[in-house]
């Protein structure tokens, strides 16, 4: 299960009274009846157990601190252990999953079953089997497993997450801390969430109970169809839980079947948001659309005539409420389609025709706000004016890195956040989209170099890519 960190700063309510115009009435909802809801999906939900052999690590002595060297005990116990060499240890996990089809397809988190040595499939009736990884997707963290029995599968129902609206009783049933068929009730919190997890967020929060090992677990809507695919949680919160939109996961389900990757559309720009200010400046009444900061050099926008201050308001149809909308559409676009997209610029709304071409794998449609590599283990920034100024960095350009992934390529060779990147490989690095394009071909066992400005002084990183 994903934590993702937040802070909170806990407020004391007063309580407050709401006036209703006379003859107003508050329309009263029966809640559903969980019990026969719990029974009818329960048989669809699955427990899935991995295990991975972990191979020891080369031990580092910690290097001298301070003017009269290290720790001496931590010398001692580095000098006693230097000699006893490490053993590989089985590391285990626990998820949830859920059947798709009655062909034995079922449908996980990606980092459930992640380089797994080893998947085991339990089913509600106390069966187990073997389960076979057919495709995967990192980027929206999920993966069809698969497994061989006769007889027909109790399948779930594949619903419309889309139609959910906030305020809507959902169910969630996984394994969470091992307690298998655990059976947990809430409502839709919030739809739309962007958690900083990916390039293609659009969570749907809950406040149903959600734990580690509900992970890639179901939830489900009144009407017993999944909506969403539990997936995250924030560290140390209570009633905060986040899941994967069903709608995003069968767009590429079939995909993973029959290819074992997703292919995603690609269109080449960087946006930003539009903030008010922006709004004002380009005559818009609304703070709607994205913004494109930078076309890139021969893709499908430049070849479409888009620009540097265009903003996208509509992409094949589809209104453009904010920039994080915008790269979620292209990459389900299939590759060839020409789409519609409107844009303004100068005050009038301009109608353009776009081929989308196929995103290259490692790469993203680039967001000014922020660039997500897991190839590398980091997350990049636009070094703007703004944020130099706040971290008191005098340069002007460049990224800069704000998390570093633990065990990493990057986290290996000593990145660390509030690093500005400045090369790669003896190329300039003048925004995410930069930095991007020159990850992007890089391939496991390749070796980067990255020049990176850190403090008052420069210094060259190198790493390979894992």
């Amino acid at each position: 299960m994903h934590r993702i960190p937040f802070f909170f700063v806990i407020v004391v309510l007063t309580a407050c009274v709401s006036f209703l115009p006379a003859g107003a009435a508050i329309a009263k909802t029966v809640p559903p009846d969980f019990v026969e809801l719990a029974k009818k999906l329960k048989p669809s939900v699955v427990n899935i157990s991995t295990s991975k052999v972990v191979n020891p690590q080369q031990r580092f002595r910690r290097p001298p601190q301070g003017q009269f060297g290290g720790d001496p005990f931590q010398d001692f116990f580095d000098r006693f252990f230097e000699g006893i060499p490490s053993q590989p240890r089985t590391q285990r996990s626990l998820g949830s999953g859920f059947i798709i089809s009655d062909e034995g397809y079922i449908l996980t988190n990606n980092h459930v079953v992640a380089n797994a040595d080893e998947i085991k499939v339990k089913l509600s009736d106390g069966r187990e089997f073997k389960g076979e990884v057919k495709g995967s997707d990192e980027k929206l963290d999920l993966a069809l497993i698969k497994i061989d029995t006769k007889g027909h599968l109790p399948v779930a129902t594949l619903g419309d997450s889309d139609a959910m609206e906030v305020g809507e009783w959902v169910l969630a049933i996984g394994n969470p801390f091992g307690l298998a068929q655990t059976v947990t009730t809430g409502i839709v919190s919030a739809k739309g969430r962007v958690i900083g997890s990916g390039p293609y967020d659009d969570f749907i929060q809950t406040d149903a109970s959600i734990n580690p090992g509900n992970s890639g677990g179901p939830l489900f809507n009144t009407k017993g169809e999944v909506v969403g695919i539990n997936t995250a949680i924030v560290a140390g919160g209570q009633g905060i839980g986040f899941a994967i939109p069903v709608n995003m996961a069968k767009a590429v389900i079939t995909q993973l079947r029959e290819t074992g990757k997703v292919t995603r559309g690609w269109l080449g720009v960087s946006v930003q948001p539009v903030t008010p200010e922006l709004a004002r400046s380009f005559g818009m009444k609304e703070e709607k659309g994205a913004l494109i900061s930078e076309v890139i050099k021969d893709s499908p926008a430049e070849k479409a005539g888009l620009q540097a201050g265009d903003v996208i308001l509509e992409f094949d149809g589809r209104p453009i409420a904010d920039m994080h909308e915008l790269p979620r559409l292209a990459a389900v676009t299939p590759v060839g389609k020409k789409s519609r997209v409107k844009v303004l610029r100068n005050g009038k709304v301009l109608e353009k025709s776009v081929t989308i071409a196929k995103l290259a794998e490692g790469a993203e449609e680039q967001g000014a706000s922020q660039a997500s590599l897991d190839k590398l283990g980091l997350t990049v920034t636009d070094l703007t004016r703004e944020l130099a100024a706040r971290l008191r960095i005098n340069e002007t350009g460049g990224v800069v890195v704000t998390e570093v992934k633990p065990g990493s390529a990057a986290d290996e060779a000593g990145i660390a956040r509030g690093d500005v990147i400045r090369q790669i490989n003896g190329n300039t690095v003048n925004s995410s989209a930069e930095y991007a394009r020159l990850v992007a071909p890089l391939k496991k066992g390749d070796v980067v170099r990255f020049l990176v400005r850190r403090g008052d002084g420069s210094l060259f990183v190198a790493m390979k890519v894992q």
